[in-house]
């Protein structure tokens, strides 16, 4: 089982980096929301420290207060760009350490994240209440996973 003590500090900040960078790419898709949405990331972390036990991996990263630092960027693009990044270089990471199982945990998690945050805000017009650029961002999402 991979822990938190397989990995550096550095890369321990990027492994935790990768779902709340997830939420932000979701967050900063549509206008408005971002209390729900933030309320909806927590509430993701939350849910799955009930589910305790599946994945050493997962569990020392949902024990861990969400947060992330915000891209530094001149638009909308770059942040976007910025934050699936650090995505990529997480689950980089993650699948040199962890066991496949593992990986599969924390890429379905990363992706169960930003679902949550884009359904948290219905939007108009819209049958699931996740409008189209939040599910672009969700499909960027899981190629910067390699889900996709």
């Amino acid at each position: 089982m991979t822990t938190h003590a397989d990995f550096t500090e550095e890369e321990w900040k990027t492994v935790l980096e990768g779902p709340t960078s997830a939420g932000m790419i979701v967050t900063t898709a549509e206008r408005g929301g971002s209390f729900r949405e933030s309320f909806a990331m927590a509430k993701a972390f939350t849910e799955a420290r009930q589910e305790h036990g599946a994945s050493e991996l997962l569990d020392e990263v949902v024990n861990h207060r969400p947060k992330t630092e915000r891209v530094k960027a001149h638009s909308k693009e770059e942040v976007k760009d910025g934050y699936l990044g650090e995505i990529r270089d997480a689950v980089a990471l993650v699948s040199t350490k962890a066991t496949p199982e593992e990986l599969g945990d924390y890429r379905q998690f990363v992706v169960t994240l930003a679902k949550k945050v884009a359904a948290a805000k219905k939007e108009k017009g819209s049958e699931d209440g996740i409008s189209p650029a939040e599910a672009a961002a969700i499909t960027e999402i899981e190629g910067a996973l390699g889900v996709s």
